[in-house]
């Protein structure tokens, strides 16, 4: 049986580490060498990347797509996109939705991997529509999680509900790395047994038990892991590309990955961690196992920035009060998955719960949103208390939300005008309009301050 890997440094591994705060410019000169390693994808896109790019890398999301592209000419690209909310924290109208699949695929994306924060299939119904009509691979995510209302029977559903949607491939992404390694074998063999389409398993190392639940997951018949290059792996990333390459070829399964490539791979990011780790980016408390995630489920990502705003408002004291404060934030919405954008609402909430110090005396405007049925259907009950403070006599929404969006992309292109100088350009701004509009003005700034000039030779 033949085992794939997508590599996860150039996007989830160093969001789950740093806070998504690698340049292109950092890893710019290991792209060729990459392309030759054997990889089944290269996740280095969506995500927590584009808004990283304009907020704190001075970059632009869909030029870093295209070097990464040239670079990479013979490993397909794969990108994490939130469904309906494409890559910020709020629904779009289904117009911007298709035009931003359409320019993702056109800049050099094989692969979106498309789920919702909800596991509302509704809310990926035009992203996977889209993928396919511009000849990417559609791959549906079940975003896993663990709560009295969640079990293997609703992930089954979920997943045929995906292969009928037209998914080429399904994935379990286990964000928080709770999934035990019986969990993963009970899971992936029920998946293999009732849909046809390849099994995909995204895990992280944050309880420590990420080689483990890989290893019984390609045991059932997983058919592609997600792993992190050595030196970007473990703690809130994934699990060692080079391990578990090495683990399951002596088992006998069949391996493309060439070691030498890989070994040169890691030799270029390991200097690259340890300037992150002394100048403070990284912290080793993400780094770290801690089996406390498999009560509070908190996903990798989600605790590197929660460390980090903690820290940057001098409150790491709060830090285990905000864990605590976290699942019960979390029942009392309905257990929902603690993914993008779900996992920084609860985290918000409970972070603002625990340093004003009365639950819910502050509730942000996307946590009302949510229980208004902005983000789709709640996976459980929400707190009636909670409710009834929030929407008063109103009804929440019980159909699809995007259905009462008006189309939004021409309206932002006349809104940004001449700033924007592509599609992409207004497809940036819609997703983060201050962010893309201070990019733009300092491009601007930067091309008034640029001088051209030619040398002529005279004999």
């Amino acid at each position: 049986m033949k085992v794939q890997f997508t590599e996860t440094v150039l996007r989830d591994a160093n969001q789950s580490l740093i806070a998504t705060r690698l340049p292109y410019s950092e890893f710019d000169g290991i792209l060729e060498t990459m392309d030759k390693a054997g990889y089944y994808s290269l996740e280095c896109w969506g995500g927590a990347t584009f808004d990283s790019c304009l907020r704190y890398l001075d970059e632009d999301p869909w030029e870093r797509l295209r070097k990464i592209r040239a670079k990479c000419p013979n490993t397909k690209l794969q990108m994490l996109l939130r469904g309906q909310n494409l890559l910020g924290y709020h629904h779009y109208p289904d117009d911007v939705v298709r035009m931003f699949v359409k320019k993702s695929i056109e800049n050099g994306i094989d692969i979106i991997r498309i789920f919702d924060a909800l596991n509302d299939v509704r809310n990926i119904e035009v992203a996977v529509d889209e993928t396919l009509k511009n000849g990417a691979i559609a791959s549906g995510a079940i975003c896993y999680t663990q709560s009295p209302i969640h079990n293997l029977e609703s992930y089954i559903k979920l997943a045929k509900q995906m292969e009928e949607l037209g998914c080429q491939t399904i994935c379990i992404k286990d964000m928080a790395g709770i999934l035990g390694p019986k969990e993963a074998y009970d899971m992936v063999k029920a998946l293999k047994e009732n849909v046809k389409t390849p099994i995909i398993l995204h895990t992280h190392c944050t309880t420590g038990l990420g080689m483990l639940t890989l290893q019984k997951a390609v045991e059932a018949g997983c058919d592609v892991i997600d792993t992190a290059i050595s030196s970007f792996s473990g703690g809130t990333s994934q699990a060692p590309t080079e391990t578990m390459a090495y683990a399951l070829k002596q088992e006998g399964y069949d391996i493309d990955l060439d070691f030498s490539v890989l070994k040169d791979i890691n030799d270029f990011f390991k200097p690259i961690k340890d300037e992150y780790l002394k100048k403070g980016s990284l912290n080793p408390l993400v780094l770290s196992t801690d089996t406390n995630a498999l009560n509070y489920q908190i996903p990798g990502g989600m605790l590197s920035n929660l460390v980090a705003q903690l820290t940057a408002q001098n409150k790491m004291d709060k830090f285990n009060d905000v864990l605590l404060e976290t699942p019960k934030v979390r029942k009392d919405l309905g257990y929902p998955p603690l993914v993008t954008p779900m996992s920084q609402m609860v985290g918000v909430q409970a972070t603002v719960n625990v340093l004003v110090g009365e639950r819910y005396k502050n509730i942000s405007k996307e946590v009302k949103a949510y229980i208004k049925g902005e983000y789709g259907r709640a996976p459980g009950e929400i707190d009636k208390d909670l409710m009834k403070k929030v929407l008063g006599d109103e009804e929440p929404i019980k159909g699809r939300f995007a259905d009462t969006l008006e189309p939004g992309f021409e309206k932002a292109k006349k809104e940004i005008g001449e700033k924007a100088k592509s599609d992409e350009d207004v497809l940036s701004y819609i997703a983060f309009p201050t962010q893309a509009e201070a990019f733009f003005d300092k491009r601007e700034e930067k091309e008034k301050n640029t001088f051209k000039y030619s040398i002529k030779r005279i004999d």
